[in-house]
């Protein structure tokens, strides 16, 4: 008898699986930002330090992924919150589709938009 069955992974899944991973994702900016501002009992010096070290450009990239981080938990919520009203249940794939194609356009957006801030040359 086969206990262990090869799982399909459908559009549901994968939206189901990215959707816990960018709340993971977002708790674990919430205790790195909570932790950055615990930087300020320290004193100017110690929080300076912290904030010069995000100013670098790795720190910069992460920005850029956070925001796209933060744009797909927020589609893909209001994707689910639909579903759950009853609305468009039926066209799930489709609504995921839009959901992508929406979070892309606006993170290339945000992301276009800082990365012209960080290099004024660019733009």
């Amino acid at each position: 008898m086969r206990v262990i069955k090869r799982y399909r992974i459908h559009a549901g899944t994968f939206a189901w699986i990215l959707h816990r991973l960018s709340g993971l994702g977002l708790i674990f900016y919430l205790l790195l930002h909570i932790w950055v501002i615990g930087h300020l009992s320290g004193g100017e010096r110690s929080f300076d330090g912290i904030m010069h070290a995000f100013g670098t450009p790795m720190f910069k990239a992460l920005e850029i992924g956070l925001v796209g981080v933060i744009f797909f938990h927020m589609f893909n919520g209001l994707r689910i919150t639909l579903i759950d009203t009853g609305v468009w249940v039926e066209r799930q794939k489709q609504l995921f589709a839009a959901t992508v194609v929406v979070w892309l356009v606006c993170w290339g957006v945000a992301a276009a938009s800082m990365i012209s801030r960080m290099f004024p040359g660019l733009g």
